[in-house]
């Protein structure tokens, strides 16, 4: 029997990750004549003052202030601030670069999103085809066509879910049955999972993925490597590497590395595998 193709997925936070910032400070918060400091105060005082939930809170101040503006909060005005988003340093050619030297090493590049900011927006930008799916908030949309209501939340310790669901390839998240389901094979192992995310919301993703053999990956902008070095000491990530991801960066190199490995040890297991048959 032919040696299956082993898969690898990247799965990455969005805000801060792979954008140099919070989505909604790049056209959406000016677009409300404020600025960024002060939306997310004033979300940070809703959470204070009702105890709301940190994601439900942004989301819900995003209706709100639209409503106040007279800005149509549709699905096509989220999508259309996707455009606005900027990235850090080489992400626009990451992913053909990154899937093409998978490919010379046999291994099926998988990428995922994983993000408690807004789907809507990530959808809108350019992007948004590289990844097998995106997991992030979505709003429910009116028969207008305008935001009403959260329809998904993910808060970072909802996320984890979400790490089991590409593990065992169950992409439909009404799904509940089966993602519970223990299971003997797994359609991409831990092992084969790599989590690259920026600061303590992410810590939970980070710890699953290092603690059942995948890497964790932890981000940080240019001179601001105190921002994540927590995470290291605190044996949450197995490496923090600066937010650069063009060609021969350190980041580079280490999914490189991870990519070889994954093609070594899925080589090395079938092998085994093919000798206990044998015997």
């Amino acid at each position: 029997m032919a040696k299956p193709t082993p898969i690898i997925a990247l799965i990455y936070d969005f805000d801060k990750t792979l954008a140099t910032d919070d989505m909604q400070n790049f056209g959406f918060i000016p677009a409300l004549g404020m600025e960024s400091h002060e939306f997310w105060e004033l979300s940070r005082i809703l959470v204070q003052n009702t105890g709301m939930d940190k994601v439900l809170a942004y989301m819900y101040l995003m209706i709100e202030q639209c409503k106040k503006k007279n800005i149509p909060l549709t699905r096509e005005y989220l999508n259309s601030l996707g455009k606005d988003v900027k990235f850090f340093e080489g992400v626009t050619n990451w992913f053909k670069r990154i899937n093409a030297f998978g490919a010379e090493c046999g291994v099926k590049v998988e990428h995922y999103i994983l993000s408690s900011g807004t789907k809507e927006i990530i959808e809108g930008t350019s992007i948004a085809k590289e990844f097998t799916d995106i997991y992030a908030c979505e709003f429910l949309f009116d028969e207008n066509g305008i935001a009403s209501w959260p329809q998904i939340a993910i808060n970072y310790t909802t996320k984890t879910q979400f790490l089991f669901r590409v593990s065992k390839g169950i992409f439909d998240i009404q799904d509940d049955a089966s993602v519970n389901t223990r299971s003997k094979s797994v359609r991409i192992p831990f092992r084969n999972i790599v989590y690259i995310g920026d600061g303590l919301t992410d810590v939970p993703c980070m710890t699953l993925v290092k603690e059942r053999g995948g890497k964790s990956i932890a981000i940080y902008p240019k001179g601001q490597k105190e921002k994540v070095y927590s995470l290291y000491e605190q044996d949450r990530v197995n490496f923090i590497c600066r937010g650069d991801y063009t060609s021969n960066s350190d980041l580079d190199k280490i999914i490189k590395l991870i990519i070889n490995q994954v093609s070594v040890t899925d080589a090395l297991i079938h092998k085994e595998t093919e000798l206990l048959k044998k015997s």
